[in-house]
């Protein structure tokens, strides 16, 4: 890990106390502890960025995810820095997950995943589910923990991959059937009692921090949690509390401090330590940041063929006609709709020709066998496809994919420009469940730099998409957008109607189309005429 910055404090073991100096409690250990027969509130638990719910994180004060995720790969489509990893350790109820939230709230950065290690409890045999409803299992021994799991976990978020994280139930001391799905950070706090208690995991970390609570504090605390929010009674809490938690943390806990680059006494309420962690992760975000060079990309491919996964629909007159009303500026909005959706559908019936299929033989009712084709895939006779639409012209060519594939699944993802670096930046998405074992249909209806494509093909492959089941649609695109995709995923598909040689200056297609979305919903247009959806490229 770099350096930290220097501040005031107390050196303790190899690591930092911040502003350990005139330590008080804040708490009084009565008004904690709960009221016998206490009404019992439902466990809150933190996360953040998931598909399948929205992404964001609300603190006290505020909800993060402000703004988009901006690019976190090069142009050869591979990721080009790992997320920030913060551990926070620390005995139990020492405040871990509060003083993660402080951090995240300080940070206000956007894409931040809050990982906890409650989660990954492994799975209870029936013999430890009757000595735990008996307060007589040792959920804070380190072999309480799926370790494997964690670390795996960690592994694929720092690397940008999508994750499935396990509920869990404390209430019944298992695992729920759905898990959460967690994607996209910039940084990652994980926090837990044995945050430190593996040496893989530990590498994973770039920044330990230890969070020091008394202990008194922090009984009254699980006292409190316990009571109120897992159905537990006090007898059988203080009794886990002497039997496990207490050893546990003398034994494995406590000797972990070492380990940490910082030691934060007095938890939450040291708010000169939460104010200095924040200032070194920015200053290790900003040596992360990734300088995206649209210049660059657009000069990369000059001169070279067009690639062999690009496939353009045939021009016949009939294509190139349509081609000729929607380009017409003075073409009416109804009359751009009819023709754009024409166009979409050959263009979606031409795509769906690259399937996989196989010979078949299938029998007639006049009792006659037909030699004909089927699909190759898992699910016969008809593929499992998911359509994914770039907001918003994607979208309008939705209609065409449902025409003529039963029973398909949608997904939408928002790509914008930030109007200050020229970077494209992801804004929303969702995605249906277990894509990654679909042929997936990404539709834009025009592509020019590349760049709103290449980030959306990043989300599928992290997602767990095979790079060769995915298919870029697109009903006009730019020679330089097809090579920028082509080069940083060349076993992706590429489908259009027509390729236009030239971008301009602000990388508008020449001769284009105009902007599509504006032409087709009937919006103001940008008034250079760009055939983009924002001020500066995204497609």
């Amino acid at each position: 890990m770099s350096s930290l910055p220097a501040y005031p404090g107390i050196r303790v073991s190899g690591c930092w106390a911040l502003g350990a100096e005139g330590s008080s409690h804040a708490e009084s250990l009565d008004r904690l502890l709960p009221a016998v027969g206490a009404g019992r509130s439902p466990r809150r638990r933190t996360t953040s960025q998931c598909k399948s719910e929205p992404p964001l994180l609300r603190t006290s004060k505020r909800t993060i995810y402000t703004a988009g995720r901006p690019p976190w790969y090069n142009e050869h489509g591979t990721q080009s820095k790992e997320a920030f990893a913060i551990g926070l350790g620390g005995g139990s109820a020492s405040g871990k997950t509060t003083v993660a939230r402080m951090i995240i709230e300080a940070l206000d950065v956007p894409w931040v995943v809050l990982l906890s290690m409650d989660s990954f409890y492994k799975v209870l045999t029936q013999q430890q589910q009757e000595q735990a409803a008996h307060n007589n299992f040792d959920f804070d021994h380190p072999d309480a923990f799926d370790f494997d799991l964690i670390v795996s976990t960690l592994k694929k978020l720092k690397q940008g991959k999508s994750v499935k994280v396990p509920i869990y139930d404390f209430t019944t001391h298992s695992r729920k059937k759905d898990w959460k799905t967690l994607y996209g950070a910039n940084v990652i706090i994980f926090e837990g009692i044995m945050a430190f208690a593996d040496k893989t995991l530990l590498e994973l970390l770039d920044m330990k921090i230890f969070v020091d609570t008394d202990s008194d504090i922090r009984l009254v605390r699980r006292l409190r949690r316990d009571i109120g929010e897992r159905g537990r009674d006090i007898e059988g809490v203080i009794k886990q509390y002497n039997k496990f938690v207490k050893p546990a943390f003398d034994q494995y806990i406590q000797p972990t401090m070492r380990l940490a680059d910082i030691v934060v006494p007095r938890g939450s309420g040291n708010a000169v330590a939460i104010d200095l962690i924040v200032q070194h992760v920015h200053s290790q975000l900003e040596e992360r940041k990734l300088r995206w060079d649209m210049a660059a990309l657009a000069s990369a491919h000059q001169c070279h063929p067009l690639p062999r996964t690009l496939s353009v629909l045939k021009s016949t007159p009939q294509v190139r006609g349509m081609h000729t009303i929607i380009r017409d500026k003075e073409t009416s909005r109804d009359e751009f709709i009819f023709y754009s959706k024409r166009l979409m559908r050959l263009l979606i019936e031409h795509a769906l020709s690259f399937l996989p299929f196989q010979d078949c033989v299938v029998q007639t009712p006049q009792g006659q066998d037909y030699a004909g084709k089927c699909y190759a895939g898992k699910q016969p006779p008809a593929p499992q496809i998911t359509g994914v639409s770039i907001l918003r012209a994607g979208e309008t060519m939705e209609p065409a994919l449902r025409a003529v594939c039963k029973d398909v699944r949608i997904g939408t993802i928002l790509i914008q420009t930030n109007q200050l670096t020229g970077e494209p930046e992801l804004h929303y998405l969702r995605l249906p469940k277990d894509i990654s074992d679909d042929h997936v249909i990404l539709m834009d209806c025009t592509v020019s730099t590349g760049a709103a494509a290449m980030m959306a093909v990043r989300v599928l492959l992290d997602h767990d998409v095979p790079e060769d089941k995915i298919f870029l649609l697109s009903l006009l695109m730019a020679e330089m957008g097809v090579h920028s995709v082509a080069y940083a995923f060349p076993r992706v598909k590429i489908i259009t109607t027509a390729v236009d040689k030239r971008v301009n200056d602000l990388f508008r297609i020449i001769p284009g189309i105009g902007n599509f979305g504006d032409r087709y919903f009937g919006t103001d247009a940008v008034p250079d005429g760009s055939d983009e959806e924002e001020v500066a490229p995204t497609s």
